[in-house]
């Protein structure tokens, strides 16, 4: 019997992202904030079961088909268990682009493939398996807004931000995220650790995640990114755009990840249509195909997130649980 249904891959934002130090095992002790946005690539999953495995991946550019290939491998070896497999993926998150584009898509199959596969996985072996596959995955699992710690797989519920709309700028930018490390790691000292801790501690404590309330209006808070500096240093056109938002009335404006996304947040919907008027033109002019490279974005809370996989997932899983869980799981 075939099984079929279609998923929405939901994007993310990192309201601040510390880097420490680099650790023994080579990765980089990281401190951030994950927020998922509305911005979503498009899955359709469909699952047969079969006496021999075969995995078919359709529609996107091959570091995306590894990964999603890799999610399901990991899961049919994970159940003991062979399938035929075909996943068909609408990429609208750019990829490369510091959005986790490719991780969502990935932590798309490892919540879904197991409830159409009628099985039962454990939290801590999905959380596991999420981790394998790249350190942004894991946070998917879960949505809304979490601390992230170690390489980002470390993840801690947060308050979810209020509601909040705002930009975002994918230009046709390509930044390394190995140059962005490997630039970032000569400034990295033990006084400026220190001063980061602090800082990024105090931002948790005084309402990240929350809103301060200044002359009647409301505003985000957010901590630094790190990446900003060495990344606009060899892209200094990011920064323009990371200006002109504010410019427009973002408050506030940053980097995503290592780049090259930016992105602005907007308390006032006049200001925010006109800066999107404002970008439009500007993108078109120098592109006809830039239109595609700025979307308008909100925030999504843990509980649209979720609401989100209920929709999709039903009528295959139980309601309310978390994650999905099939009940003819056996």
């Amino acid at each position: 019997m075939k099984i079929e249904v279609t998923l929405r891959a939901f994007a993310k934002l990192n309201l601040g992202l510390r880097v420490l130090y680099k650790r023994p095992d080579g990765y980089h002790e990281l401190r951030t904030i994950f927020q998922t946005i509305s911005l979503a690539d498009r899955i359709t999953l469909s699952v047969t079961r079969a006496r021999s495995t075969k995995i078919e991946v359709h529609g996107t550019p091959d570091i995306a088909d590894n990964l999603v290939a890799r999610a399901s491998h990991c899961i049919l070896e994970t159940l003991k268990i062979q399938s035929h497999i075909t996943i068909s993926l609408k990429k609208k998150i750019p990829m490369g682009a510091g959005l986790g584009g490719g991780s969502t898509d990935a932590a798309a199959i490892l919540l879904a493939l197991p409830v159409l596969l009628r099985k039962r996985l454990p939290p801590d072996r999905l959380a596991a398996i999420a981790a394998q596959l790249g350190s942004d995955v894991p946070f998917f699992l879960h949505g809304g807004t979490a601390l992230g710690l170690g390489r980002g797989e470390e993840l801690y519920p947060l308050p979810d931000f209020p509601p909040a709309r705002g930009l975002l700028i994918a230009p046709n930018v390509h930044s390394s995220t190995a140059e962005a490390y490997r630039d970032l790691s000569t400034q990295l000292t033990s006084i400026e650790l220190q001063n980061k801790l602090v800082t990024f501690q105090r931002e948790i404590w005084q309402g990240i995640g929350g809103l301060e309330v200044a002359e009647s209006e409301k505003i985000i808070r957010i901590d630094k990114n790190d990446f900003e500096g060495v990344v606009f240093h060899r892209h200094p056109e990011l920064r323009q755009i990371k200006q002109r938002l504010l410019r427009s009335g973002a408050d506030p404006a940053a980097m995503t990840g290592s780049g090259s996304s930016v992105f602005g947040i907007f308390a006032d919907k006049g200001r925010l249509e006109a800066a999107k008027k404002l970008f439009a033109n500007d993108l078109s002019a120098q592109d006809q195909s830039a239109r595609e490279r700025l979307y308008p974005i909100s925030f999504l809370t843990r509980a649209r997130y979720r609401s989100a996989w209920n929709r999709a997932l039903a009528p295959h899983i139980e309601p309310n649980l978390w994650p999905p869980q099939s009940p003819y799981a056996r």
